[in-house]
């Protein structure tokens, strides 16, 4: 279990812009000492419910003055940013706090949006775009870009992050759809203020969501391997896994990834999906023993590893006898 903090500095009347920022530094540092893991800064504009414009200079004037926090931004409002401006911001961040730096990142409030005459479409536009570029900096490749709201001519991003291949995105999630999108770009999920309920349900969202996302194109390659006998093609889509599978009599009309889960023909998910599943297996079928299948397709050496790791620590206890 990791630690941190969360901070707004928020305006208060009595007390002076600059003792309130100099609290803040105090605050934090102060948390190192305790033993915090985190400190994650709330960007906000023109108002007292926040007064970090830029959390980002917090986390440069406090790079050399710690030495085991991680710090973040939660989040870096895309779409006021020029993205490549903010993939070189970041990677002088992560230089400059030895690599830990996290990067939220997020659309922002609709209220900031109107105060820059944006409406909705065009921020969320700036966004996605915003996103797109920022991976193809990070990258340090050079390249050109052509979009409705940003474009560059051979452009690269200097410095590159000291973490690779960037440092551990973060998107804050309010819509009910966030958890599945965050979990298939491979970000990790930030929740506030939300009823514990909704928070348990896009935390189990999104961990399933994760699972099928590794683990739905390396079955796909299974049963590829199991069709051909030979490796094909660099990558391999779930939608053909359909063709792989039709030819086996217990799959009519082939499997595809609904009927993998409906069908009980897989163990992917949480833990607790996991477990769930496992006892309604061991419930149908009474087997004396379960066995699973941890490595298959083009998994790395650390999912499988992960996946056993949880399978031993979380399942099997679950399970029991």
């Amino acid at each position: 279990m990791r630690f941190g903090t969360f901070s707004y500095n928020q305006a208060r009347p009595w007390v002076p812009e600059k003792q309130a920022f100099e609290e803040l530094l105090e605050q934090i540092l102060l948390t190192e000492r305790l033993g915090f893991d985190d400190a994650w800064f709330a960007e906000h504009h023109h108002s007292d419910y926040g007064m970090l414009a830029s959390p980002n200079l917090i986390i440069a004037s406090l790079a050399h003055r710690t030495k085991r926090l991680r710090m973040g931004n939660l989040v870096n409002v895309l779409p006021l940013y020029d993205p490549m401006r903010l993939a070189e911001e970041c990677g002088m961040l992560d230089i400059l706090t030895g690599g830990r730096l996290n990067v939220g990142l997020g659309r922002g409030v609709p209220k900031d949006d109107m105060k820059h005459r944006l409406d909705r479409d065009t921020a969320q536009a700036r966004f996605e775009e915003g996103i797109e570029i920022l991976m193809r900096a990070w990258t340090g490749e050079t390249f050109s870009y052509s979009g409705k709201a940003w474009g560059y001519e051979e452009i690269s991003c200097r410095p590159q992050p000291l973490q690779t291949p960037h440092p551990p995105i973060y998107y804050g999630a309010t819509s009910p759809d966030s958890p599945a999108m965050v979990a298939r770009r491979g970000w990790n999920l930030a929740l506030s203020r939300q009823p514990l309920a909704n928070c348990a349900r896009a935390i189990k969202a999104y961990r399933d969501e994760r699972a099928w996302q590794e683990a739905g194109p390396q079955i796909t390659r299974f049963w590829q391997l199991a069709t051909d006998n030979f490796w094909r093609g660099d990558s391999v889509s779930p939608d053909d896994l359909p063709k792989f599978t039709e030819r086996f009599a217990y799959f009519p009309g082939g499997l595809n990834i609904k009927k993998l889960d409906e069908w009980g023909t897989s163990l992917i998910g949480s833990p607790q999906t996991v477990v769930k599943k496992a006892l309604q297996m061991i419930e149908t079928a009474r087997p004396n023993c379960l066995v699973g299948m941890f490595s298959f397709g083009g998994l790395s050496h650390e999912q499988i590893s992960h996946s056993i790791e949880l399978f031993g620590t979380k399942v099997m206890p679950a399970l029991g006898a």
